[in-house]
């Protein structure tokens, strides 16, 4: 049929003279929408077309030994770093980049210079302390080595070239910081009735990424936007006061040296038990004020960052994480007495527990020998096996929080994504995939089933930038949106609407299996889930994620065959925003009963509206679109049609063989057949293809493709032909 009508409009312009009137253009624009050429290039040796890691993919790998000694008394961290590089890139480097995002906090840093007067979320809230990295000496293979310090970053000088494929240089920094109270709500202090928490992130230099995007990737750390980070392996020597117990990301090693005979006892009772075990109750805060200090070991194995948590006030708390293949991890919670209690923290390891068996089943095996929940003042803020979550939250605003953070292990820790540039592929990801694991928690304790139509006048509100600005690019207030929650909508939309959850499920695991521990940029993931689900994709990610197209899909007529709804009815809905959407209607009849017509969105390829037929003998009560409410639409006035409020009087019935006939003109040289075929009246030019006519009421018909209406005399002898403003008049022969 679609093809008959692109020949036919034209055809019958050419015939009578005339063109169609001219309309003003609607704001869906199909050629744009589906325009081939999406992608900025074609596959390259380290990235395939096809979503993969190309057959020549590398990345440069970083190895860390760490010392660090905490002075609670004066907030200050001193150590040293051993940093051993592997240049595996095909490029020699003459110089090396490192973060040293601690000078965030510094008074003349540039994330400091751009917080509001109004406060800001990032930053140190205005407290006045002298912030940031003291380097104390940086050497190269022993010797010292020439370094420059550019507000967060560093270059190294190399005395001569590192070597392509293969090259290793060992670093070793001496440094020393004191840590901010608030610490752009990613770390900080604590405190508590018992002591100081001191939760420490962003503690050591740390390698930039040299990738085979943009070379060395070094935009500077300005607070809200977070982290790209080389794999590897890290050891942590971590002294504290004597007094203190240390959870950190990976694998105590000293357990022996740390904890006392009973507890470890309650560790290795934790280790087989899916009910929390005790290993630090409250009863036995304070009970041992040792002197000294003593020193916690830590390792974890392919892992982009450590992170790690000290004090005298904690509680702790575990129990066994059951992985797929039979392995096992640990859940760990570290709290305060002030966090206590079923209602509160003594359900946080019950959460983490959850969140990492979910994920694992469904997504990707986690990783790492623990999972560790700490309560600090932070928000929320994840590390590799470890996240740091506020103190007072509680019952399902803990769950929330603790099922977030512990996703990111996901994303970004597991597929290493570049969150400077693109915060939704770690938040968005993360916040779909929270959406899921809340559902299956519990069975559904804290899950509500979102509402997504009553999103679309937010989300899509002019005034948010489009999704692919970096959060360092968009205006504070924008991030909560264009991170999280839009784009975990999108995907939650891909799965349900567009693809369905087979095929997304599939796609997608197949995105974490293939980017595990690597960098992927946005066009892999695109690429990954069109290739595996072997849909195009393009429309949707140009206005989901490239622009801010509103999505506005509409009932525009609804009209009973020939008058009669006996033979069916004829629907018209329309496209007008700026993205399409596969369109799902429902037909509620006046017995009560629907009928589900569904739309691929390829009707909309070369159309702004479209007409379908639902073969029923039933009165019409309603027509509804997206009636499960998946799809946010901006205008949800005109998602719907019912027969009490619709404009148009009921057209009469008629019998259609009663227009049927050959007609003739004396003003052009055609003739017009009209046949009746399957109740509904077809006409044919000389000549032309055939096409369907629509009854309009009035012994009038149309074809409003070719914008044509044929009005029938009374007695159905003659025709008045009207197009493009002109009338010709045809007689029956």
């Amino acid at each position: 049929m679609n093809l008959k009508s692109r020949i036919l409009v034209p055809s019958l312009a050419a015939l009578f003279f005339t063109a169609a009137k001219a309309q003003e253009a609607p704001k869906y624009e199909y050629t744009e929408a589906f325009k081939p050429f999406f992608y900025p290039q074609t596959g390259t040796e380290t990235r395939s077309a096809s979503g993969q890691p190309g057959h020549v993919y590398w990345q440069n790998a970083v190895n860390y030994n760490l010392d660090i000694s905490l002075n609670d008394a004066q907030d200050e961290l001193t150590g040293t770093a051993e940093i051993i590089y592997t240049n595996n890139s095909p490029d020699n480097l003459g110089f090396l980049w490192l973060q040293l995002d601690q000078n965030l906090f510094k008074k003349d840093s540039r994330g400091n210079a751009i917080v509001p007067l109004s406060g800001s979320r990032n930053g140190a809230h205005g407290e006045d302390f002298d912030g940031g990295y003291r380097i104390k000496s940086v050497k190269l293979d022993g010797k010292d080595v020439r370094y420059t310090v550019s507000d967060t970053r560093m270059q190294i000088d190399l005395p001569k070239e590192l070597k392509s494929r293969g090259g290793v240089a060992k670093i070793k920094i001496e440094y020393s910081f004191k840590s901010p109270k608030y610490g752009s709500d990613r770390m900080g202090i604590q405190d508590t009735k018992n002591g100081k928490i001191f939760t420490i992130a962003q503690w050591y230099p740390r390698m930039c990424v040299y990738d085979d995007v943009l070379g060395w990737n070094t935009m500077p750390y300005l607070g809200a936007s977070e982290f790209y980070l080389e794999y590897g392996d890290i050891t942590a020597n971590i002294t504290v006061p004597a007094s203190h117990y240390v959870v950190a990301s990976g694998e105590l090693l000293n357990a022996k040296e740390v904890y006392t005979k009973e507890q470890n006892n309650r560790w290795e009772q934790a280790r087989y038990s899916d009910k929390t075990v005790m290993i630090r109750p409250e009863s036995e805060i304070g009970k041992t004020q040792a002197a000294g200090t003593k020193t916690w070991k830590f390792r974890i194995n392919q892992a982009r960052d450590f992170a790690w948590a000290s004090s005298a006030a904690f509680i702790l708390d575990a129990a066994r994480i059951n992985l797929p293949g039979g392995k096992k991890s640990l859940a760990i919670s570290a709290y305060p007495a002030e966090s206590a209690g079923e209602k509160a923290w003594g359900r946080s390891t019950e959460y983490t527990k959850a969140a990492i068996e979910h994920y694992s089943a469904k997504w990707y095996g986690y990783t790492y020998p623990a999972a560790t929940n700490v309560a600090g003042n932070e928000g929320g803020m994840e590390y590799p096996g470890i996240v740091f979550c506020h103190m007072d939250s509680k019952g399902e605003e803990l769950w929330g929080v603790t099922d977030h953070e512990f996703g990111h292990n996901w994303f970004p820790m597991i597929v290493g994504s570049n969150e400077r540039l693109f915060a939704w592929m770690d938040e968005g990801f993360n916040t779909f995939i929270n959406e899921l694991s809340t559902e299956a928690f519990n069975k559904g304790e804290y899950y509500r089933k979102k509402n997504i139509a009553q999103a679309g006048g937010y989300i899509m509100n002019d005034n948010f930038e489009p999704i692919m600005v970096g959060p360092d690019n968009m205006k504070e207030n924008s991030i909560g949106v264009l991170a999280y929650f839009k784009p975990g909508m999108g995907l939650q939309i891909l799965r349900e609407t567009i693809l369905g959850p087979e095929k997304f499920d599939k796609a997608f695991r197949t995105y974490i299996d293939r980017w595990a521990f690597k960098h992927p940029t946005p066009w892999d993931f695109f690429h990954t889930m069109e290739n595996v689900s072997g849909e195009e994709l393009n429309w949707f990610w140009r206005g989901w994620f490239m622009n801010k197209w509103k999505i506005d899909q509409a009932v525009k007529n609804v009209k009973y065959v020939n008058g009669d709804f006996k033979s069916g009815a004829q629907i018209t809905v329309e496209n007008l925003g700026q993205l399409p959407m596969p369109t799902t209607v429902q037909v509620k009849f006046k017995d009560g009963t629907t009928q589900i017509v569904k739309l691929p969105v390829e009707v909309w390829k070369r159309n702004r509206e479209w007409t379908f037929k639902v073969d029923s003998a039933k009165e019409i009560e309603q027509v509804k679109l997206d009636p499960e409410s998946a799809i946010p639409d901006t205008n949800s006035k005109n998602n719907v049609w019912t027969w009490d409020t619709a404009q148009t009087k009921p057209v009469e019935k008629i019998n259609i063989k009663d227009f049927t006939g050959t007609f003739g003109s004396k003003q052009v040289p055609v003739k017009i057949t009209f046949a009746e075929k399957n109740n509904q009246l077809y006409a044919q030019a000389t000549g032309q293809p055939e096409f369907p006519l629509e009854y309009t009421g009035d012994n009038t018909f149309t074809f409003e493709q070719a914008q044509i209406s044929l009005k029938f005399s009374q007695d159905r002898k003659t025709i008045t032909f009207s197009q493009g403003g002109r009338d010709f008049t045809f007689t029956k022969e």
